[in-house]
């Protein structure tokens, strides 16, 4: 299926956000998704179902200034 991260589509045979983070290779912390514009915890992206043009945001974590 066809979803949208960070508004770039992109395809992925995910079912869940957390088979996304799993599939783009993404740290176990440092890392903030939100689906269809609400924050998904990470405790919850396993039960965070994903679905044909569904909109992602990742955000992830920077240090420095």
């Amino acid at each position: 299926m066809k979803i949208l991260i960070n508004q770039k589509e992109m395809a992925t045979d995910a079912a869940h956000l957390a088979a996304l983070a799993e599939e783009l290779g993404l740290p176990a912390t440092g890392v903030a998704a939100a689906v269809a514009g609400k924050m998904v915890p990470r405790t919850a992206w396993a039960d965070t179902p994903l679905y044909e043009g569904c909109p992602v945001t990742i955000i992830r974590a920077a240090c420095g200034g």
